[in-house]
């Protein structure tokens, strides 16, 4: 087996030491060859490159950002030419990896993905997909509009400041914009599922492709814990954002069983193919972490058995 090892050397815990050694031990097993990405959009640029050179299997180490960019890069190529994929954590959450029920030490999460190499082990994972141009983008695990994205933004241009992308800076900034209103005060969003009557008046939205939406550190947060890679998409919108009720839904966000389907101050979505999020004036989107800019309207739709991954 030939192998690309695709490596961000900007990913919060992806060190020079630890992607060595991992290395070493891919090594051991096949022909791996290393290349390190140098700007947004190079993963999903090597995809291709990995494709055009026969590589049977692609290895990424880094966060989300990298996952994502691989995985568009995987699915845009014909399918009989898309290699195998084996995600390893290098960033701050890694929710993808996580979710796949990977170790998030990475030397551990390697030695995992050789033993499924190993067995033969493949699993198969549903997507979520925004339109857009250039066929759109798919994410793995989630979207969102508002407060959420307007985090994700602030944290994007705290490093290009030189900062480093660690759990306690998502906390901070997401605490000093609930603090300053940015959560509050512009029910703009709607919610728009086929066959239901549209949701309107919302504050902030997320969508999910699996549990947990993110992590605070070794905690998962559940607002859809439902939402599996197995089945189409969730959506939790906020209906409320008075003091009581939001820290009464963030209690049950990090609790074990995650915010029920019904309750005070929110609404959720379960198992939906396709629905359409629209605000009434621009507003933050991301999608797996990444800033997409603002956006007044957002077409999504599950897509079944997507991604091919070893895990």
């Amino acid at each position: 087996m030939r192998a690309l090892f695709i490596g961000n050397p900007q990913a919060t815990t992806a060190t020079p030491r630890s992607r060595d050694v991992i290395v070493r031990a891919l090594a051991s097993d096949m022909a791996v060859d290393t290349v390190l990405t140098e700007y947004r959009g190079h993963a999903r640029e090597l995809v291709q490159r990995a494709a055009e050179e026969g590589y049977d299997l692609v290895v990424s180490f880094g966060g989300d950002g990298t996952v994502n960019e691989v995985v568009n890069g995987i699915l845009a190529l014909p399918a009989k030419q898309r290699p195998l994929y084996a995600a390893l954590p290098g960033g701050s959450a890694n929710v993808f990896v996580r979710a796949l029920g990977l170790p998030a030490n990475p030397v551990e999460a390697t030695g995992a993905v050789l033993e499924a190499l190993h067995s033969g082990s493949r699993r198969t994972v549903n997507l979520g997909h925004i339109d857009g141009p250039d066929g759109g983008r798919y994410f793995t695990f989630c979207a969102g509009f508002g407060w959420d994205a307007e985090v994700v933004h602030e944290v994007e241009r705290q490093r290009q400041r030189g900062r480093r992308a660690t759990p306690a800076l998502y906390t901070a900034i997401a605490l000093s914009l609930f603090l300053r209103g940015g959560m509050g005060g512009d029910p703009s969003l709607s919610v728009e599922v086929p066959g239901r009557p549209p949701v309107r008046n919302l504050f902030f939205v997320l969508v999910t492709n699996t549990t947990p939406w993110t992590y605070a550190g070794p905690s998962p947060v559940q607002p859809t814990p439902r939402s599996r890679f197995e089945l189409d998409l969730d959506v939790f919108a906020l209906t409320r954002v008075d003091t009581i009720t939001t820290a009464n839904v963030l209690r049950m966000m990090f609790s074990a069983k995650g915010v029920p389907p019904r309750g005070r101050g929110y609404r959720t979505w379960h198992n939906c193919a396709e629905f359409t999020i629209r605000s009434q004036h621009l507003r933050p989107f991301q999608i797996d972490g990444e800033y997409l800019g603002h956006r007044q309207q957002v077409n999504f739709r599950s897509v079944p058995k997507a991604l091919r991954i070893v895990a």
